[in-house]
């Protein structure tokens, strides 16, 4: 069964986000670096106005505004998600997305529509691939039959939709479908865009890991398919 919605996902009632958020607003926002923040908003090519918080940080923030919150179900993560994307500043973003991954297990496979919704609103490499590869790749393991979506993913118009399905399997290691791996890529070989040319060598890196001889077999079979990135990308790990 197919999960997938193109429509904006309604936002549900939670009283958890209402205290996450008005408390994140308020320690992030009293944070704020204006002379870090022109800096790190040129170097993400200006997806987004930022605060100026550097990694470690926003994630010392962070625990800051949860602590003594509960543990969230699927409404909450959904709320705080929606509702951090709706912000302008970025780095609220990325407490949406380390919310998310580290709460992974209690999303079903009906937030996979909410998924695909953050992955093509404000779309940037910083923000898509830990999405792929933590919530996106989660609801997929957790329900096989989201596969079905990943398929119709990777040749969805929007390359970010596309690049999320050929990373979705990054961490699965000898879990990989590695023949679905392999046809993904191959499905989007031609494409001219360096971010998914990117991200079919970088998956294929990633598995010649588990299986490096898969790897270079596929690449020696279909030899002239890939661009040179890709193939670089694929086996910096193991040569040729």
């Amino acid at each position: 069964m197919s999960v997938t919605g193109v429509g904006s996902p309604s936002l549900p009632h939670s009283t958890l986000a209402d205290t996450v958020l008005e408390r994140l607003t308020t320690v992030y926002g009293g944070a704020a670096d204006p002379g870090r923040a022109g800096p790190m908003r040129a170097y993400m090519k200006d997806v987004a106005p930022f605060l100026g918080l550097t990694t470690p940080v926003r994630r010392s923030l962070s625990r800051t505004v949860l602590e003594g919150t509960p543990r969230p179900d699927e409404a909450d993560c959904t709320a705080i998600a929606l509702r951090c994307w709706a912000l302008p500043e970025r780095e609220y973003q990325y407490f949406a997305v380390d919310y998310l991954r580290r709460h992974a297990r209690v999303l079903p496979s009906g937030f996979l529509p909410v998924a695909r919704h953050l992955v093509s609103t404000v779309p940037w490499w910083d923000t898509v691939d830990l999405l792929a590869a933590h919530v996106v790749g989660a609801l997929v393991t957790a329900d096989p039959k989201l596969t079905a979506d990943m398929d119709a993913w990777i040749v969805d118009d929007d390359l970010w939709i596309a690049r999320t399905a050929l990373l979705h399997q990054l961490r699965y290691k000898d879990r990989t479908d590695a023949d679905r791996l392999f046809a993904y890529c191959l499905s989007q070989s031609g494409h001219p865009d360096f971010f998914i040319r990117k991200a079919i060598g970088w998956a294929l890196r990633e598995y010649a890991k588990t299986d490096p001889e898969a790897v270079r077999s596929f690449l020696a079979r279909e030899k002239g398919r890939f661009a040179p990135l890709s193939v670089r990308e694929a086996l910096k790990n193991i040569g040729a």
